[in-house]
């Protein structure tokens, strides 16, 4: 019972200070979902967060997240795959997850669709675009993202709702507003180009997420905000 008014309290601080953020840009709070990042947190700790109204849930590795879902399959929510994707693993992850948020190249994508016509399925995917140089981060180069989108756009069993960034992580969350901005700028000219709309910027975690907002987030990736710190850095 502690950890779930402790989760429940979490996610109502959270929902207010999205409220905030999303004042002073003028948006509504409810353009703007929480998908709630569960690496490492058990099962127990998603049930928590769902009875307090959650229904989006991010896993990062594919057997952390079958090792769960038994004990979750009565939960009427949306299971996000948000971690690097190895090409190895996209059959699994078709079948297993209901959207890929971290799709960065076109091997992928090819695999991905593959097994979504294998599951009778058409599966959303976002793009993973990376902004920074750090080695450590994963995701399209900025100049072959069109070429990525058009190549996916083909594909008839995936349907790409737009795009995903990771920034490097700053003490000040303002110095993560250049990459915000550009991805937002990035999704709008794709979006003209392609003509296809591409309403998700799934950009903003539990220490940028307002300035995401303010820079036209849609979807926030939030772990620590929600359960506590985790047994290992994010």
């Amino acid at each position: 019972m502690q950890k779930i008014n402790f989760i429940a309290e979490n996610i109502k601080n959270i929902r207010q200070r999205i409220a905030r953020a999303a004042e002073r840009s003028r948006r509504s709070p409810g353009e703007i979902a929480i998908v709630a990042v569960t690496k490492t947190f058990p099962a127990e700790s998603i049930q928590a967060a769902y009875q307090a109204g959650l229904r989006q849930f991010g896993e990062n590795r594919l057997q952390e997240f079958e090792s769960k879902r038994s004990k979750l399959a009565q939960l009427e929510a949306k299971w996000h795959c948000i971690g690097h994707l190895q090409s190895n693993k996209a059959r699994k992850s078709a079948q297993l997850f209901d959207r890929i948020d971290s799709l960065d190249g076109s091997v992928l994508a090819g695999k991905l669709d593959a097994a979504a016509a294998e599951a009778n399925k058409r599966l959303p995917v976002l793009l993973e675009v990376r902004l920074s140089n750090e080695p450590t981060k994963t995701g399209i180069a900025e100049d072959d993202l069109g070429g990525l989108a058009e190549a996916v756009m083909g594909l008839p069993h995936l349907e790409l709702l737009g795009l995903m960034t990771i920034p490097p992580y700053f003490d000040d969350p303002e110095q993560a507003r250049p990459y915000f901005r550009t991805l937002r700028e990035l999704r709008d000219g794709l979006s003209r180009t392609l003509g296809n709309p591409l309403p998700v910027l799934s950009m903003g975690m539990t220490h940028d997420f307002e300035v995401a907002i303010e820079e036209g987030s849609t979807e926030l990736r939030i772990g620590t905000a929600i359960f506590g710190s985790r047994r290992e850095a994010d």
